[in-house]
């Protein structure tokens, strides 16, 4: 009876540090892993998080590039960190929603291994196709493509990121299968194309928007319902009849499952408060974002949104996978 007793105080005991120390959190350096390659948007947005983090938690916040896998590495090693705060995933649509209908055996359940922080930004993707395409409007590229699918090369940041996924909902609205290569970021892709070997891509505005705006490739759509103030000029995907393709993944925050509460809470906090920021409202919205309103911040929002991209785009998906 005596030992029973001494085991539950050693437990309870144990369980008050540990909520003592999630109140200190964070006490040193965290990391946080973007699981694509320096220079494309999730690489930008986690750095941004990185930085809010830093300035309001009082601590570093280290970005970690673990690229492969169309980002499943870097959630992979995230999910499976210590639950304690100091790891943090910056990962997106592919990576915590809709990875299962391309990896069978992910080795991660995206809404059963994470825990929720925050909505950090929306990006509305782009069709950006080379300099010398044979196209220079939407429905050229589609009449093109029909007539051409084989002889199509289509860059991607690996299977299941957002630029692969945004490229099978074009492909399967339109109705072709052309070649898609994988590379480990949406940046190496975009030089594929600037040097010719690949055709084109969909990636969020902000990935290739220097690019199309200096003349060096060419953007011809805009998969959402309105234009882009970045790139008013391109047209949207519902003005040219085509409002299949309709995607703005998301890039958000999670951590491993069991982190402790009061981590979580100051991590969402945190979050909040920096896109608050006038500062850092600016910059999302110059990389083409769509702003994260107060209703649809904090970890439940984030939730509800896993489970209806997840609703809307999965079936979709899985159908193109197959053909």
């Amino acid at each position: 009876m005596a030992k029973h007793l001494m085991a539950a105080a050693v437990v309870l005991v144990l369980a008050g540090l540990t909520g003592a120390q999630a109140q200190d959190y964070p006490t040193r350096t965290a990391t946080i892993i973007v699981p694509f390659a320096a220079g494309g948007p999730a690489d930008i947005t986690g750095r941004l998080v990185a930085d809010i983090f830093s300035r309001y938690l009082g601590q570093r916040f280290v970005v970690e590039n673990v690229a492969g896998g169309g980002g499943t590495t870097g959630a992979l090693r995230a999910a499976r960190a210590a639950a304690d705060g100091y790891t943090i995933l910056s990962g997106h649509l592919g990576t915590n929603a809709l990875a299962p209908a391309f990896y069978p055996n992910l080795g991660y359940d995206p809404q059963k291994d994470f825990e929720p922080i925050g909505l950090t930004a929306e990006y509305p993707e782009l069709l950006v196709v080379r300099k010398d395409f044979p196209a220079n409007t939407f429905k050229e590229f589609v009449a093109y493509a029909k007539s051409n699918p084989d002889k199509l090369n289509v860059g991607h940041a690996g299977l299941g990121s957002v630029s692969y996924i945004g490229c099978l909902l074009l492909h399967a609205a339109i109705g072709i299968k052309p070649t898609m290569i994988p590379f480990t970021g949406t940046a190496p892709v975009l030089n594929a194309m600037l040097g010719g070997q690949v055709d084109y891509e969909c990636d969020p505005v902000l990935g290739t928007l220097s690019q199309v705006r200096a003349g060096n490739v060419k953007a011809l759509v805009i998969a959402a319902k309105k234009r882009s103030p970045l790139l008013p000029d391109v047209p949207t995907s519902h003005e040219q009849g085509l409002p299949e393709f309709d995607i703005a993944p998301f890039y958000a925050v999670f951590v491993p499952i069991g982190t402790p509460q009061a981590v979580i809470d100051r991590l969402a906090d945190a979050l909040s408060k920096g896109l608050n920021e006038e500062a850092v409202q600016k910059r999302l919205a110059e990389l083409g974002a769509d702003p994260v309103k107060p209703e649809r911040r904090g970890p439940k929002a984030l939730a509800d949104l896993v489970k209806s991209e997840t609703a809307r785009l999965m079936p979709i998906l899985r159908a193109a996978a197959e053909k």
